[in-house]
């Protein structure tokens, strides 16, 4: 066994310690398989410095005595609790990351899918009820999940403002950032260009250091370089760098969809969208009061909405007629609505509407968004008194005859209340399957109806549907053999009810559904939209690059021999495939332009394995 110094020494490693061992001594202390052996610092982490191997030879003395003992328990590593502070910056971080930004861009997108599925109440709020009526408890657990009401929901508000926290947090830093770069010089030429990309060295004897280094600095100025001349020992180079428009674009990108955002929002808060119906002759005002359905912003003011006014003069649809395709007949070719608009402070305009075609009106845009008839009827109760008179607006079914319901109410009836429903049929026909139109144009128009007579519930204080009665509660009009009484009438036509009441068909007009929007934030929304598109396409198409040209002279075994050394490389941020061939063709352009014998080239690697970071050739 060696012999031990009672000096302090320094730990000898496990390799030492096992080559020392002596197998025929037990009580070795160098013994590997004795599970008391400190093993050095890595394994059992003693000790450091010159007491470590004092330390090592007396646990390794003491282990036969207290071979017994029980050992104390290793202890973790344990990391330090982040607290409130450092819990809510790390939650900040994840947040304003530009991964986190993505995902909730994505799930923005996802949440609006369900605003495309189903009918939204802001938009269309008969069909949304209609299709509640129809799916029953499916509907109200979609309507409780605001799957109606998509765009104003809570988790989709969130989502959207979680965005928007993001990218301003996220663009914030790097502004800054990006505005030192700008003002920032080109970095240091590197030491070792043959690391860098598309390396290339060219002896140029009997050239001019300086004016070749003034040729690379102004070629590369031409080229939209940034560049500045160093001074080094032995040499002088230009560094030149281009390409920060990319991180410009990639900030104004992120800039526009912030402002797309803010102008959204305001707009849903400042905005107000409603729908109009419209008879042919008849016109419409801009008033809250004129409107069948309105629905605005929590800052909109009234006050300030558009005093426009128009009338519709006329309203024209063409549809496939027969001789054509069997399965195309009866479909619309194209629907026209000539208005007259009248603005303050200016002359009556007419204008013509078309599908997609809206007119833009003082701020306000108008789209066409339906249409339909509107039979004029009128109605006498016993004592000759006209009870009801006027065009009414049906509510077509649906089928591409343009079946439309109608319903009558005469509340004013004596000596009691009177309601007429029934059909309109622009081409009608009663068979089998009942009153039906076969084609939408007014081909044969037609009236199938049926009266009733009785309490029709208006004077309850609740409000009603013009376009329903309910009739459990009526009494309805029979003939004298106790059947139900079908009216059929054609235009021009009267009929008589056994009390003496009269339904007079008199005529047939067109009306037009309109669907009037305002939002002052829709045309700063288009230009935040093409602002983020021009600075999507900088950040795609425009390569970052960094060039450096060194010129200095070859030195010989006596010092240098005034041949005049020209090296050339360049470094990208990304991938830029065309960076090898400009570097090769900018030191054969500026060897070209000095006079003397054909240079000599060296060419490294175009394609550096592993380039250097950024930050290497500062």
């Amino acid at each position: 066994m060696r012999e031990k110094d009672d000096g302090p020494e320094t730990a000898p490693d496990r390799t030492d310690q096992t080559l020392d061992h002596d197998p025929n001594d037990p009580n070795d202390p160098n013994d590997p398989n004795d599970p008391n052996h400190r093993r050095g610092p890595r394994d059992a982490g003693g000790p450091t410095g010159t007491d470590r191997g004092t330390d090592i030879a007396a646990d390794a003395w003491s282990s036969k005595r207290d071979k017994d003992a029980p050992r104390p328990p290793r202890r973790g590593a344990n990391a330090p609790a982040l607290g409130l502070r450092g819990t809510l910056r790390f939650l900040w971080r994840q947040l304003t990351s530009m991964q986190t930004a993505l995902i909730l861009l994505m799930l923005l997108a996802i949440a609006a899918v369900p605003g495309s599925l189903y009918p939204q109440r802001s938009v269309n709020p008969s069909l949304t009820q209609e299709f509640l009526d129809e799916n029953g408890r499916w509907g109200e657990i979609l309507d409780t999940l605001g799957f109606f009401d998509v765009f104003s929901s809570p988790w989709f508000s969130a989502i959207y403002l979680l965005l928007f926290i993001s990218l301003i947090g996220c663009i914030v830093p790097r502004v800054g950032v990006h505005l030192r770069q700008l003002r920032a010089q080109p970095p240091r030429t590197p030491s070792r260009l043959t690391r860098f990309t598309g390396y290339t060295r060219l002896e140029l004897p009997g050239a001019d250091a300086d004016s070749l280094l003034e040729a690379a600095h102004r070629s590369l100025r031409r080229s939209r370089y940034r560049t500045v001349v160093r001074e080094e020992k032995r040499s002088r180079s230009v560094s030149a760098e281009r390409g920060l428009l990319r991180e410009s674009g990639n900030l104004l990108f992120h800039i526009a969809l912030v402002g797309v955002l803010i102008c959204v929002a305001g707009g849903q808060l400042t905005s107000y969208r409603g729908q109009i119906t419209v008879v042919e002759g008849e016109g419409f005002s801009n008033s809250l009061t004129q409107y069948d359905y309105f629905e605005s912003g929590a800052w909109f003011d009234s006050s300030a909405m558009p005093p426009f006014q128009f009338t519709l003069e006329d309203f024209r649809a063409e549809y496939v007629l027969e001789g054509a395709d069997e399965s195309r007949v009866g479909q619309p070719l194209s629907f026209e609505a000539d208005i007259a608009v009248t603005t303050p402070g200016e002359e009556h305009e007419k204008r013509t509407l078309q599908v997609n075609k809206p007119l833009h009106v003082d701020g306000s845009s108008m789209y066409l968004l339906g249409n339909g008839y509107a039979p004029e009827v009128t109605v006498t109760d016993p004592e000759g008194t006209v009870v009801a008179e006027g065009p009414v607006i049906t509510v077509p079914m649906g089928d591409t005859g343009y079946t439309s319901q109608l319903v009558i109410k005469a509340p004013d009836a004596q000596p009691e209340q009177t309601a007429v429903v029934g059909f309109f049929l622009p081409t009608g026909q009663i068979d089998e399957k009942g009153p039906h139109s076969i084609y939408p144009d007014l081909m044969n128009p037609m009236l199938a109806l049926t009266a009733y007579h009785g309490d029709l519930g208006l004077d309850a204080g609740i409000p009603k549907n013009a376009y329903e009665v309910d009739v459990s509660s009526l009494d309805q009009v029979t003939g004298e053999d106790g059947s139900p009484m079908l009216i059929k009438l054609t235009p021009g036509q009267r009929f008589e009810l056994p009390d003496g009441s009269e339904i007079t068909f008199d005529g047939v007009r067109r009306f037009a559904a309109f669907d009037v929007a305002h939002d002052p934030f829709e045309r700063w929304v288009l230009v935040s939209a093409l602002t983020a598109t021009g600075g999507l396409i900088l950040s795609l198409f425009v390569p970052r690059r960094r060039l450096w040209v060194r010129v200095g002279r070859s030195e010989g075994v006596h010092g240098t021999d005034g041949t005049v050394v020209l090296e050339v490389a360049g470094l990208a941020r990304s991938d830029d495939p065309a960076l090898p061939d400009d570097v090769a063709a900018l030191a054969q352009k500026l060897a070209a332009e000095q006079d003397g014998p054909r240079p000599s080239e060296t060419t490294g690697p175009e394609t550096v394995t592993d380039p250097p970071p950024e930050g290497s050739a500062q």
